[in-house]
């Protein structure tokens, strides 16, 4: 740590978003010096005591305790940016709250205007805002907005954030047509404008499958996992297998012997 630089944390439990924001804030600002990065709202309280930051960016739905409740414990001791990617109509509550916040995937020009904030507050040696009362109107119009300030484990997964080349992707899960284990990665795929899409995840799939809506993805080998709404036709090859055919994609995904239960009516 050198003595006079701004220094920040970083709490995000993606490690592709953690690390575009990292790269994204030492473009937009390289003086700050991140001292912490967290995976969880645990270990981004554990860190803040341990490194004391000016500045806090928390992600806001992280598993355990999200940024909000690690925010509501830090208090007025540090700045806090929330990062989201809740939709058009709850952001507005960060907005009637007054606190600050970034929407993924990260923007640089909104970026640059949040380290322009945050550069004046610590010129000014103006204090942290004690966001614990904020933060209480903010559950109450998320509330109102029909938002929810949920951690990722207290519901059906909503969001994929891949990376596919240099770029990392906020993807509906909805629109995911399968996920296929790779090495150590796991594959997304979807369509976007109708045109099959790939992109690659650090999650495995064993526990991206724990994470997803039962009621509409079924794992259909040790390696995939299928959106059923994009499942066109079951074809059976024997006793042991059978392959599936996509709307809208030209591959075909493996059903082996320990899921062909799953298909028993065709």
């Amino acid at each position: 740590m050198t003595p006079g630089r701004p220094t920040a944390l970083i709490a995000e439990d993606e490690p592709l978003l953690r690390e575009d924001l990292r790269r994204k804030l030492a473009e937009a600002w390289p003086e700050l010096q991140i001292v912490a990065e967290a995976r969880n709202g645990r270990e981004a309280i554990q860190l803040f005591e341990e490194t004391a930051p000016a500045i806090c960016f928390l992600d806001v739905l992280m598993p355990g305790l999200t940024g909000v409740e690690a925010a509501s414990y830090i208090g007025g001791r540090a700045h806090v940016v929330f990062v989201t990617a809740f939709d058009h109509y709850a952001v507005q509550a960060f907005a009637q709250g007054a606190l600050d916040y970034i929407l993924k995937p990260v923007e640089a020009s909104r970026l640059q205007t949040t380290v322009a904030r945050l550069k004046s507050r610590l010129e000014a040696a103006q204090p942290a805002i004690n966001t614990v009362e904020l933060l209480r109107q903010l559950t109450e119009e998320l509330a109102r907005l029909g938002g929810a300030l949920r951690g990722p484990e207290s519901g059906p997964l909503r969001w994929i954030h891949a990376q596919a080349g240099q770029v990392v992707r906020v993807i509906p899960v909805d629109e995911v047509d399968y996920f296929r284990s790779e090495a150590k990665c796991t594959v997304v795929a979807w369509r976007e404008s109708g045109q099959p899409r790939e992109a690659v995840v650090r999650t495995s799939l064993r526990d991206l499958v724990s994470r997803l809506d039962p009621a509409r993805f079924a794992q259909v080998h040790r390696s995939v996992v299928v959106n059923l709404d994009a499942i066109r036709l079951v074809k059976r090859q024997d006793n042991d297998r059978a392959d599936i055919h996509l709307k809208g994609r030209l591959e075909t995904l493996p059903v082996s012997r320990a899921y062909l239960h799953l298909f028993r009516s065709m």
